[in-house]
């Protein structure tokens, strides 16, 4: 009888092995996260922190239960198909990035991996997705809806400068699909103003310098810079260049911070921490295809008021009530 007890007992450890194998291997999966990343890695910096932290809040595990495969353009937005296709012959289990050249380098790569989307500008105009509410395929994630926030930027220029009647747009050509849609929607607000609208293109770095002359040449009023991967990586340049030639400047929220006049935009560190949401439904088995594009909510105004000061401008009080941040 006690033999035929453990005869049962060996039976049963057999046909359980198999399962208790299974279960070891996915106590032990690791999962690997790409990273797409316009700029550098110090200039994402605390970026890539907001979402490695939020992963963390969430239970994972660096080493243990996920790992990040990063690849850097820095800044130079024609290597991002290459560096996306790096990442998907990696096998990674899901792939984030960040900017509209990004989104549309990581599709181009893949339409299997899991694409999570952060800050792009509108993504249903630019084709990445078809919709926001379904956006389909491989790829979901979050919106700054550039357009109306750089048309609000324009309402906030106006404001801050009553007497502004010409303001230059900086715009760059090899970035329609943000550029378009956000320069027509500055021209639909720019006619209630009854401001009006000139375009300054710039391709990179070395056409900063004849644009902003070109634009002082012009005699505009103030200068809008639109929001942009090159132009974001490059505020300081463009600052200072602003300042050099004595115009009023307006861009993101990062902008004033480098020296600008007034910045207004989205806390960026903020929807990288959103963006772990998206990894972690992802890894638990949810479809992208059926995860909402968010938009964003909550908006920072930044007023330079060192840089209003060497202008010779004084900011009215009901836009400074309304910033965010003020720096003296």
């Amino acid at each position: 009888m006690r033999w035929t007890g453990l005869a049962v007992i060996l039976i049963i450890s057999l046909i359980l092995a198999p399962f208790a194998g299974e279960t070891q291997q996915q106590a032990e999966k690791v999962y690997r996260i790409g990273y797409l990343g316009n700029a550098s890695a110090a200039a994402q910096a605390k970026r890539v922190e907001s979402l490695r932290a939020s992963l963390r809040d969430l239970g994972y595990v660096e080493g243990k239960n996920i790992v990040f495969e990063f690849r850097w353009a820095e800044g130079k937005m024609d290597r991002l198909p290459d560096l996306g296709a790096e990442l998907v012959r990696l096998k990674v289990d899901v792939l984030v990035t960040a900017g509209t050249p990004g989104a549309l380098a990581a599709k181009q790569a893949t339409t299997t991996i899991p694409i999570i989307m952060v800050g792009i500008g509108d993504a249903v105009a630019a084709g990445v997705v078809a919709s926001l509410a379904r956006p389909g395929a491989n790829i979901t994630g979050s919106t700054d809806s550039v357009p109306e926030v750089m048309a609000k930027l324009l309402e906030l220029l106006k404001e801050s400068m009553p007497r502004t009647r010409r303001v230059a747009v900086l715009v760059n050509p090899d970035n329609l699909q943000t550029a378009s849609p956000t320069f027509k929607a500055m021209e639909s607000t720019a006619g209630s103003l009854k401001v009006e609208l000139q375009k300054f293109e710039a391709r990179g770095p070395s056409e900063f310098e004849s644009a902003f002359s070109r634009m002082a040449k012009s005699r505009v009023d103030a200068v809008v810079v639109i929001s942009d991967v090159l132009f974001n990586y490059n505020v300081a340049a463009l600052a200072d260049l602003a300042a050099k030639k004595r115009l009023p400047s307006a861009g993101v929220k990062g902008f004033a911070e480098a020296g600008g006049l007034i910045g207004y935009g989205l806390n960026f560190p903020d929807m990288d921490r959103r963006a772990a949401y998206f990894v972690d439904r992802i890894l638990k088995g949810a479809k992208p295809a059926d995860l909402p594009i968010q938009q964003p909510t909550k908006f920072e105004l930044v007023i330079n008021l060192k840089t209003a000061k060497a202008l010779g401008l004084t900011i009215p009080q009901s836009v400074l009530v309304r910033a965010a941040q003020v720096i003296e």
